[in-house]
């Protein structure tokens, strides 16, 4: 069995809005959601800045008496799952044992780990709530979805650091093409802007220092760009078999055409200048689709802003689309969310569909001035209109690990 796949629900909190309209609307306006951090006091760290999820009330999504069994990310999780349930208007559409959760992160609860750590050595044994290991788990964020909305299929989850909302949407889309359900609710969710979190970052000199000028300070492939800012957020999507959602007459947003993965093999933390791992998931995604290079219309570059990253990204763009690199959009949407680590591939491949959907493609904002190295037509600054039939999402993360997805316009 080799089923259709497509995309019916889309759910997105993100440090420029709430829910997916808000995020979208935001995103096409060019907005800005990165500033000082405001979580905790900052002032002697490197890094200063985030982007944060500011006016998440979590008491909108969840019982008052439930909020302390569960990490912030999980709490992002359940919302924007909310949102791409009500999207998909698929409430009572499924048998509960063929409807499936496969929901990652790249941390999980880093949160919640440094809280009762703090009260562990402050007060001794004995202070640690029951609710901090299932509260900090990665696969907690698959559960309690699967709990809330009774979902009995398969329910688990991917932690591949920044891959990880791709590996999740892609693993929950061969789940459905196998036949093991007719729907999944997947992506990724993460929560980590905390002063340990910070600090770890920072000592990696990854984290860009342009404290005074927060909402400058996420520059992908612009020539002064000094590293990536840390955010937060979350993005789901609602996956279902072709032939259930149209027979349900399901609003369909997209197809999934492709998934790839790969391994660079070659660092911790940083990607092979060549873009080797990168070449090799964009290779097998557009081979997994059927797909020629210059059929693709778009790609929602990783772009993360780091001297290295950004360009390793760009050389393996050059290797695989050629010629048509030169009249192909590449925009990296983290230029106004920062890097959502595991939660940056769902939202991302959520932007790709509504790319598509609306014949708009958003900004890498912050771009003055080129970079030689980096020589692609990113929509500079300003969103764009355009018909996309092809999009193409990646996603790279530490330990090389690399995860690349292709929508495609629903055709029945």
């Amino acid at each position: 069995m080799n089923r259709r796949v497509v995309v019916t629900g889309i759910g997105m909190i993100t440090p420029v809005g709430l829910d997916t309209d808000s995020t979208w609307a935001a995103l096409l306006r060019g907005d800005n959601g990165i500033g000082p951090i405001t979580k905790f006091d900052a002032t002697d760290y490197g890094s200063r800045i985030a982007g944060e999820v500011r006016g998440f009330d979590p008491l909108q999504f969840i019982e008052k008496r439930d909020l302390k069994k569960m990490d912030l990310h999980v709490q992002y999780a359940i919302a924007a799952a909310e949102n791409a349930w009500a999207m998909a208007q698929v409430e009572g559409a499924y048998e509960a044992e063929r409807f499936g959760t496969l929901i990652g992160s790249g941390i999980g609860g880093l949160n919640i780990m440094q809280k009762f750590h703090a009260i562990q050595i402050a007060r001794g044994a004995g202070r640690v709530s029951p609710f901090f290991i299932p509260g900090l788990i990665v696969n907690l964020a698959s559960g309690w979805v699967s709990i809330r909305h009774g979902l009995k299929g398969p329910n688990s989850a991917v932690c591949t650091a920044c891959s990880t909302g791709n590996h999740a949407i892609g693993d929950a889309f061969r789940i459905i093409q196998r036949g093991e359900a007719d729907a999944m609710m997947c992506g990724g969710s993460e929560g980590v802007v905390c002063s340990l979190a910070i600090d770890g970052f920072a000592a990696m000199r990854a984290l860009s220092t342009r404290n005074d000028e927060p909402e400058l300070a996420s520059r992908p492939f612009d020539a002064g760009r000094d590293g990536f800012v840390l955010g937060e957020g979350a993005g789901l999507m609602v996956l279902e078999a072709e032939e259930t959602a149209r027979e349900r007459g399901a609003t369909i947003l997209a197809e999934v055409a492709g998934y790839g993965m790969s391994s660079d093999a070659f660092h911790l933390s940083a990607p092979p200048e060549d873009g080797d791992g990168a070449i090799r998931v964009m290779q097998a995604t557009l081979k997994d689709a059927g797909l020629e290079p210059d059929q693709i219309d778009y790609v929602n570059a990783h772009g993360t802003s780091t001297p290295l990253g950004d360009k390793s990204e760009v050389n393996a763009l050059r290797a695989v689309f050629g010629d048509h690199l030169g009249s192909m959009p590449v925009s990296s949407t983290k230029s106004m969310m920062g890097h959502l680590l595991g939660a940056a591939g769902g939202v991302e491949s959520s932007i790709s569909v509504l790319a598509m959907r609306d014949g708009k493609i958003p900004p890498t904002i912050n771009y003055e001035t080129p970079d030689p190295d980096c020589d692609i037509d990113v929509v500079p600054n300003e969103a764009r209109d355009a018909h996309l039939d092809y999009v193409l999402s990646n996603s790279f993360g530490f330990g090389g690990t690399n995860a690349a997805l292709l929508f495609k316009r629903y055709a029945a």
